[in-house]
């Protein structure tokens, strides 16, 4: 959604609280109205996510990643962001997966479970200017991803021929692809998180991949086309 251009540059950045614990909303909503430059624009669980679009906030901070999937191109379109709204993620596990796939929907902030209340402030405001905030230990991983990307060019990747998926492998990678867990892929098929495991590394080790990422993108290359 397009920032209204009635904004002028020394107006506060209007931020849209979108996440369930409530009592951390609620904390966050005083701790910015304490900061002039901050304005609190509206606030919300997942059954709100879509006010955030009506909001006209500068800044989302999210306690999960899953509430920006309901959004879709009507927000960020992964890698091709055309929102000017920045997304910060707050209370983040130390999960590199986790955290790319963060980056590849379009996040431009990502705090662990142990950032201070200053950290979130100091996130939004470089968000806000058009800055990237990460932990410094992650940074690795995302510089780790880049060079693999740089080794295996677009043209290599298509002339890529992988064993055929089965319907059900197809099923799994085209879950993982939207960002599930292997806890929510087992939620929705009905099967243990152990089987899903299992299931997931087998496919990895099928097409030859390091991570969940690389087995998606192998699955797009070999032109299967649920896997969006």
């Amino acid at each position: 959604m397009a920032v209204s251009g009635s904004r002028l540059p020394d107006d506060p950045t209007r931020v849209f609280l979108l996440m369930e614990n409530r009592l951390v909303r609620e904390t966050l909503v005083r701790l910015f109205r304490k900061r002039s430059d901050l304005c609190v624009v509206g606030q919300g669980c997942s059954t709100e996510t879509f006010d955030a679009l009506d909001s006209q906030c500068d800044i989302l901070v999210l306690d999960d990643l899953q509430m920006l999937l309901p959004l879709g191109s009507r927000f960020l379109d992964g890698q091709e962001a055309k929102s000017t709204v920045g997304v910060v993620l707050i209370g983040m596990e130390e999960d590199e997966e986790h955290f790319l796939l963060a980056v590849r929907s379009g996040v431009s902030g990502y705090l662990l479970n142990d950032a201070s209340a200053n950290d979130v402030v100091l996130a939004v405001r470089a968000a806000a200017r058009g800055e990237a905030v990460c932990p410094p230990r992650l940074c690795l991983a995302l510089f780790r991803a880049m060079a693999r990307l740089a080794q295996e060019t677009p043209v290599q990747i298509k002339k890529r021929s992988l064993p055929g998926l089965t319907i059900r492998q197809q099923q799994l990678i085209s879950l993982v692809a939207k960002g599930l867990t292997n806890k929510e892929i087992a939620s929705c098929l009905n099967l243990s998180e152990f089987t899903i495991k299992n299931h997931i590394h087998r496919i990895m080790k099928q097409v030859e991949a390091v991570s969940r990422h690389e087995a998606v993108e192998a699955a797009r290359a070999s032109g299967y086309a649920a896997i969006v």
